[in-house]
């Protein structure tokens, strides 16, 4: 590090001191906490960005949001040249950079640490970070800390992309790493257009009179809602109503937006009885989750909720038939076509969701809990599908996937033009391009449920049907330490301590259908109970006997 770059960063620095008494912690969300202290952490990300775009020689992103936390909240997360999540390996750096508690100790780090990477500080390279915020009231002058962090690092460029969806970010940074158009246009043309080849190859186009198209979306006050009504514009064959659009309807994320549909089961602010019988959606605030409900006749305020497991149960279905129509054909075609299709789900996906999917002769894995992991696992299938119940996740299509499925579509629009063959090539096609291959996006998922949905002249009622669920319960346990809990097999079973596991199936033995495992917290000092059970009585009693075996051995006497 030269003079130039040391005296740089140490006055910039000297700006933003860290707030006292606190430590912070990367994770799968970033860095999250109240706003009012994430100053010094802001900066300090953006001279992680910096740094990570000099070693990646790629375009960096980094965006201000905290998802579906109250708005007093706020956060920030790196998005890697893939458009994924900042690489595990750098998770130790980041929290090393976000708690150094002067600006002394900030400097030595960075210079201990691209040193180890073999980063130049000496102004020989550029740097580009795309930058974006949400709707928080706070993100602006988070977002102008990020840039001063950017700043510090000579040659880093910080490229402000304005307020956009947690996904749009992500996608922008895949793309341009592509060498592609990344603007919100190119986005929104995107999706649009590839929609519009969904609905053009649907077969059953001349039957569809009664297909309801209307569509009304929870947008939870924030920017997804913002975004859709723009996206809108250019759609074709939905009536979309948008709530809580974030125009002062109400606060982001009280009592709106997905993660309080699907944890809590009930309506959202501004919905109730008048929605009867329409499908509803909701998103969450950033817009990178979405579940579907509906308003049973005669209920006060509760829902009948369609959850992520069921998303991916509907695009593995459609995806599947699509394929099994190409290889239907593909002996007389020049180009074998046959991917590898995979569906990846963590410990907390419904057993029922599990046993469909393995009933429909799909390829089912699990993974611990996480999107890093699902992503990760998901990235090594030719097609794999991955989603969490909570809405969040995404279909990848590989590159060698694309190289084969681009010209058997060519060679069958020159042989079998118009056949069913060549629409599933066009409709595989289409979902690669319409759905995010960088993260889980509430725009164009929806895009694809509703395509999927009108393809198959399904009611939302119908889809809910597929399975059902089975009654579950999650408690927690407090403990002294939850580092004295380890697992394995995609955290479903207890390696230590010795003789948990053992007491833990003798309870599931007790219970028709039974499943339990046990998890420590990333965050916090508490174990996590699952359980699942043929009726609800029994799921409760399952969890609470396993709580309690957590609480006699490892807890400090209060479980919740």
């Amino acid at each position: 590090m030269n003079k130039e770059q040391l005296d740089l960063l140490l006055r910039e620095s000297d700006r933003f001191p860290p707030p006292h008494g606190m430590r912070l912690s990367y994770g799968t969300a970033g860095f999250r906490e109240d706003a009012s202290v994430l100053l010094s952490t802001m900066y300090r990300v953006g001279i992680l960005a910096a740094l990570r775009a000099l070693k990646t020689e790629a375009v960096i992103g980094l965006m201000i949001t905290a998802s579906h936390n109250k708005v007093s909240d706020n956060g920030v997360k790196i998005a890697d040249p893939s458009g994924g999540m900042l690489t595990q390996e750098w998770e130790p750096f980041a929290n090393a950079l976000a708690n150094a508690p002067s600006s002394r100790d900030l400097v030595r780090l960075i210079n201990e640490f691209t040193e180890k990477e073999n980063i130049l500080l000496d102004g020989s390279k550029s740097a580009q970070i795309l930058v974006a915020r949400d709707t928080r009231p706070s993100g602006e002058v988070l977002l102008d800390a990020a840039k001063n962090g950017i700043g510090s690092i000579i040659g880093a460029v910080a490229q402000d992309m304005g307020i956009l969806t947690t996904p749009q970010l992500h996608w922008m940074v895949h793309v341009r790493n592509k060498g592609l158009e990344s603007s919100e246009l190119n986005y929104f043309d995107g999706l649009s257009n590839s929609f519009k080849w969904l609905l053009d190859s649907n077969p059953n186009n001349n039957e569809l009179n009664d297909w309801d198209k209307r569509l009304v979306v929870d947008g939870a006050n924030g920017v997804g809602g913002q975004k859709l009504e723009l996206l809108k514009e250019k759609l074709n064959g939905l009536a979309i109503e948008i709530r809580n659009s974030g125009k002062g309807e109400g606060v982001l994320n009280e009592r709106v937006g997905a993660d309080f549909v699907q944890k809590e089961k009930i309506v959202p602010c501004n919905f109730g009885s008048q929605d009867v019988g329409i499908r509803c959606v909701s998103f969450d605030g950033d817009a990178d989750r979405l579940v579907y409900f509906t308003v049973p006749s005669g209920s006060s305020n509760k829902i009948n909720l369609v959850d992520g497991d069921k998303i991916l149960s509907l695009f593995a279905i459609f995806i599947k038939e699509q394929l099994t129509i190409l290889a239907a054909r593909s002996k007389d075609t020049k180009i074998a076509f046959e991917p590898r299709l995979g569906v990846v789900q963590t410990a907390y996906a419904n057993g029922a969701s599990t046993q469909y999917l393995k009933d429909l002769g799909l390829e089912v894995v699990l993974t611990p809990t996480g999107v890093k992991y699902l992503h990760e696992k998901a990235a090594e299938y030719d097609i794999g599908i991955y989603f969490e119940a909570n809405g969040h996740g995404t279909v990848l299509f590989s590159d060698y996937c694309i190289s084969l499925l681009q010209p058997s579509y060519l060679e069958l629009s020159n042989v079998f033009a118009g056949s069913e063959p060549h629409k599933a090539a066009l409709r595989l096609l289409a979902i690669s391009k319409l759905i995010n291959q960088a993260v889980g996006d509430a725009l164009s998922g929806l895009l694809l449920v509703e395509a999927i949905l009108r393809h198959k002249n399904w009611s939302i009622h119908k889809w809910s049907e597929l399975y059902q669920d089975l009654p579950s319960r999650q408690l927690k346990v407090k403990v002294v330490d939850r580092t004295a809990v380890e697992t394995s097999n995609a955290e479903t079973k207890v390696v230590k301590p010795p003789g948990l596991q053992e007491a833990i199936d003798l309870e599931i033995a007790k219970y028709p259908q039974g499943r339990c495992f046990i998890r420590p917290s990333g965050t916090e000092d508490v174990i996590r109970v699952y359980a699942e059970a043929s009726t609800q009585e029994a799921a409760d009693d399952l969890a609470n006997s396993v709580a309690k075996l957590v609480d006699q051995l490892l807890g400090d006497g209060s479980s919740k």
